[in-house]
């Protein structure tokens, strides 16, 4: 988990023993589903990296996905200013709702842009650690000349299949512009949240 929490701090007393917690998609930010907590559940919970709730109706804890196989593996857990509410970020293994839904509010599954972010941050991972056998490695050892020429011709495949109208290679050579756009944004020392707000400021102009 990325961000720590110190499950002393957390305020079970308030709601007689209970916390909220709000799951949503790490990805997406979407909201799947909400439950409650006892310590207990909250203590399972952090220790298997699956979500588990306190079922009020059945009076146990229940980890979700106990019986379906649709786990929640838990990214990180906030608890909220008061710290009495849990925000679960997780990754889910498949519907979250019992109907089937991605969620339990009936919304479809959410285009996951956030990855980018996640991907970001795997990117300057790896060049801080510089694993073997990574092509990113690669790329960072070949220098700054590679990566940007890399772009260049990323974006030029981009042009070629969008002439051709295949949408097929469209997406894909848009994923390795994309990848290689990352990889030349840290190489510079640039965070991708930078050229969203240029973007947002333009937009608010």
């Amino acid at each position: 988990m990325k961000e720590s929490l110190n499950i002393n701090e957390i305020n079970f007393k308030k709601s007689g023993g209970l916390v909220p917690a709000v799951i949503v998609d790490h990805l997406s930010l979407q909201v799947l589903m909400t439950g409650f907590m006892d310590r207990e559940a909250l203590e399972k919970t952090i220790e298997s990296g699956k979500v588990t709730f306190f079922s009020r109706t059945k009076g146990r804890l229940w980890t979700k996905g106990e019986t379906s196989g649709n786990f929640l593996n838990v990214r990180s857990i906030v608890p909220d200013c008061d710290n009495d509410t849990l925000l679960v970020k997780v990754s889910p293994a498949g519907p979250v709702c019992h109907t089937g839904t991605h969620t339990c509010f009936g919304e479809g599954e959410a285009r996951p842009l956030n990855f980018l972010s996640d991907l970001f941050d795997l990117i300057e991972a790896r060049k801080k650690e510089m694993p073997e056998g990574s092509y990113t490695t690669k790329l960072f050892s070949q220098g700054s000349d590679r990566i940007i020429q890399k772009v260049g011709e990323e974006a030029v495949e981009v042009v070629i299949a969008a002439k051709n109208h295949d949408k097929k290679e469209v997406i894909n050579e848009s994923a390795d512009l994309l990848f290689h756009l990352l990889v030349m944004l840290s190489e510079q020392g640039i965070d991708p949240a930078e050229v969203v707000e240029t973007l947002i400021s333009r937009h608010n102009k």
